[in-house]
């Protein structure tokens, strides 16, 4: 055989080949990405709260919805936001050994740290959400989908200072876990813009049960209230608290619009304490996303070999003069 034979023969099988490997390729993600392309996976999701809570409601949403649309099996993990039980919860789903678990990261680094490195171990891939955990990401893989915390606490303090036109000498309660070093920088990130800026803040650390019942905390925020009556703005951890203002503001005297009320988070009580004048700045956080996003990165990681998503959902802020927006999604408990 020439040269020349043996030369245009290896082309031509070399072209072959090539061309043989590109279709199978090419088909790969069309085949992957069919309806339901997600239906040979298990994943356990983290709620984060009770079922029925205002913001647990709305990441359970966006998880079912993700689940719907992709197909895996998912087991729905509620915890009553308690950081314990999450913990052992999570051990627990280490040891069934699902393709993914979404973690809410509210027990911290330390905590998650030794189940993280099991889980990276059995090879089942890790998502957290609402609270980040970079150190445990960072030793043993995962993605994060929520608000950065401190960078969106001192942003809300900063917004606050202004729409409420404090100056300094002014005085303001903060309500939160002051006591949890993830969960906690949020509330810890506003106390320190409001102080920067020379404003005199009480904190109040909020017990875990109050996320789950807010009007528990009446008691506390009627006393503060009345031991410190110049108080000008009052903030609060979470979207359960942030609804129930109305009550608070009444169980101490006080009327619409005397104080002006800041917190996180939508739901249909905060839109209609916006509507009643309770209520005058909010940071979303759209935890719609914080539900549908890691259950799509955890098929993606576990179907088709991709890195976990990184996605910060702090929105921005919702206002007497916009809420009107999102007021339907949020009374469909999607936003």
């Amino acid at each position: 055989m020439s040269i020349a034979i043996r030369t245009t023969l290896l082309r031509t099988t070399v072209v072959a080949a090539a061309t043989a490997l590109c279709a199978a390729i090419s088909t790969l993600p069309a085949r992957a990405l069919d309806a339901q392309w997600c239906k040979d996976v298990h994943i356990r999701f983290f709620v984060g709260g009770a079922e029925g809570d205002a913001f647990g409601t709305i990441v359970y949403n966006g998880a079912k919805q993700a689940a719907a649309d992709l197909g895996p099996k998912v087991d729905y993990i509620f915890s009553g936001w308690d950081v314990e039980k999450m913990v052992q919860q999570l051990r627990e789903a280490v040891a069934v050994k699902p393709n993914g678990i979404a973690m809410m990261g509210h027990p911290g680094e330390d905590a998650i740290m030794p189940l993280a490195e099991q889980a990276h171990k059995d090879g089942i891939k890790m998502m957290y959400q609402n609270v980040p955990v970079p150190k445990v990401t960072a030793a043993f893989g995962g993605g994060y989908v929520g608000a950065q915390q401190e960078q969106q606490g001192r942003a809300l303090g900063a917004e606050a200072f202004k729409l409420a036109g404090l100056k300094s000498g002014d005085k303001a309660i903060m309500i939160g876990p002051f006591d949890n070093e993830s969960r906690g920088a949020r509330e810890r990130g506003t106390v320190a813009a409001l102080k920067e800026a020379g404003v005199d803040v009480v904190q109040i650390n909020s017990a875990t049960e109050w996320a789950a019942d807010p009007n528990l905390a009446i008691p506390v925020i009627t006393a503060a209230l009345l031991n410190n009556p110049g108080v000008k703005a009052v903030g609060y951890p979470g979207g359960q608290m942030l609804g129930n203002v109305p009550t608070y503001m009444q169980a101490a005297g006080r009327k619409a619009g005397d104080i002006f009320n800041f917190g996180f988070d939508t739901s249909p009580q905060i839109v209609e304490g916006f509507k009643g004048g309770w209520v005058q700045l909010t940071a979303d956080q759209q935890p719609f996303m914080q539900g549908y996003l890691p259950i799509l990165s955890l098929c993606q990681q576990v179907v088709l070999g991709l890195a976990p998503m990184n996605v910060d959902t702090g929105a921005g802020f919702v206002t007497p003069q916009n809420y009107e927006i999102v007021s339907e999604l949020a009374k469909q408990a999607l936003r």
